[in-house]
């Protein structure tokens, strides 16, 4: 059995998932009990690459931002399972949901639930929180094609 691995940096988290600048968005993963939950979070602050175009009378933190950072910390439930650290994962599908506008300044507190893994396949989810408040919502099945590809039937 994996334990409980704590306070991950950006350099940590690197070594498990392969999301690099500017597509990297977590600040710190806090918790991971790996093969079932990931606790994480990131700060927004004014000078991140996508505010000047995204609104510049108005910032906000677009929709695949969040998106992206829910994905991230949703990726260390199972990346973090023997054999699968460094792995490159990929998403298959996903549902989200945006509660409340996250402005420059805000702290978007995330906590990623696996359901399933098998066969290179999870599926869960990641709630993101601005203050105690929900402000978004993940539903994703996400793959690590290495794995997946795997146990796909041969075409001869």
């Amino acid at each position: 059995m994996v334990g409980i691995i704590k306070d991950l940096d950006p350099i940590e988290i690197q070594k498990y998932q392969q999301n690099r600048y500017p597509c990297f968005f977590v600040d710190c993963i806090e918790e991971v009990v790996p093969g079932k939950s990931a606790k994480g979070y990131k700060n927004f602050t004014f000078n991140e690459w996508f505010f000047p175009a995204h609104f510049a009378d108005e910032p906000n933190v677009p929709g695949f931002v969040q998106i992206e950072t829910m994905a991230q910390v949703f990726l260390m439930t199972f990346l973090t399972l023997p054999g699968n650290k460094g792995k490159k994962a990929a998403a298959l599908q996903s549902k989200a949901r945006f509660k409340m506008k996250i402005v420059p300044g805000m702290r978007l507190d995330l906590f990623a639930e696996l359901d399933s893994y098998s066969r290179g396949i999870a599926k869960g989810r990641v709630r993101g929180f601005v203050g105690g408040k929900e402000a978004c919502l993940l539903e994703i099945t996400a793959a690590i094609p290495d794995i997946m590809t795997q146990f796909m039937p041969k075409i001869s």
